[in-house]
């Protein structure tokens, strides 16, 4: 059995896990503003656990295409009210940041896992993140920024090329004393990629587990989903579980989501009707294998 490890937990990969989405932002693509301020964020958290999230990712910076870049100072001004009440809820904490100076401040409050969505490019940042113990990563593919990447879009081999920056990413994460078993990989669905790349890549994503890494995967709400049904993005939530389902069978086995209640639901119903959820990692797999219980 694959397992992630994290700062506080051990966390089994034996079946698909939900990380619920905390957004403290005020302009998110699918609900900027809503959970804006720390007291509306922190109840959100103990509502996505309610709903039977099994971890939670905490955010300040809008990833979306085109989003303004915030100072350090900004962020961590966001987020660090919410980590500090999500770290007392009993789940893993993730904070989605790119900013190496984040990074360390919430690693610092104990933070479980770091989810940068620039697979921990920024000068400084892989360097401190590996030096920890045991926090957890997550390392996803994009090209450029928010701002950039929607014209970085030209790919030979979609697969092969997200296949190919993960592997280099990890590899240098392992080069600088992380094990493997803290790692996690995103293929960065929606992340300057065209929405027929979207899809080409979720019917390939099985090839990503042959570089032995588990995988996260973020379907929940995206642009591509409102491309093929022609929905708002408020009205995407069949069309999002649906891609999750899809991540799952591919071998994904954490799921970022905004809608917990219904994705755990649908996994529950899944699992029950025999759904093949796919291996965790390929052959030769990179992760520790080991027979315990997640805490």
């Amino acid at each position: 059995m694959a397992h992630w490890q994290t700062t506080r937990f051990r966390i089994a990969l034996d079946k698909p896990l939900v990380m619920g989405i905390v957004n403290v932002t005020p302009d998110s693509f699918s609900d900027g503003g809503q959970h804006g301020e720390a007291h509306a964020a922190i109840a959100h958290c103990e509502q996505l656990l309610a709903e039977g999230a099994d971890l939670l990712d905490i955010g300040g910076e809008s990833s979306r295409p085109g989003a303004p870049t915030l100072s350090p100072q900004e962020e961590w001004a966001r987020v660090e009210p919410v980590l500090k009440a999500a770290l007392r809820l009993g789940v893993p904490v993730s904070v989605d940041t790119y900013k190496p100076s984040t990074m360390q401040r919430a690693l610092d409050l104990g933070v479980d896992i770091v989810n940068d969505i620039q697979a921990l490019q920024l000068p400084g940042a892989a360097e401190l993140v590996a030096a920890h113990p045991s926090c957890g990563m997550c390392l996803m593919h994009m090209r450029g920024d928010p701002a950039s990447m929607q014209g970085l879009t030209g790919y030979g081999d979609i697969t092969g090329e997200v296949a190919e920056f993960l592997a280099a990413r990890a590899a240098h994460l392992r080069q600088l004393g992380a094990a493997a078993e803290r790692i996690l990989l995103d293929p960065g669905y929606g992340f300057a990629k065209t929405v027929d790349q979207n899809f080409q890549l979720l019917r390939e994503q099985a090839r990503l587990l042959k570089l032995g890494y588990p995988l996260l995967v973020g379907w929940s709400r995206k642009s591509s989903l409102g491309a093929i049904t022609g929905r708002p993005v408020e009205q995407r939530l069949a069309a999002s579980i649906a891609a999750a389902l899809a991540a799952v069978a591919q071998g994904a086995r954490v799921l970022r989501v905004h809608d917990v209640a219904a994705t755990v639901d649908a996994l529950k119903v899944w699992g029950v009707a025999g759904g093949s959820t796919g291996p965790v990692i390929g052959e030769n797999p990179a992760v520790e294998i080991s027979g315990g219980r997640s805490q």
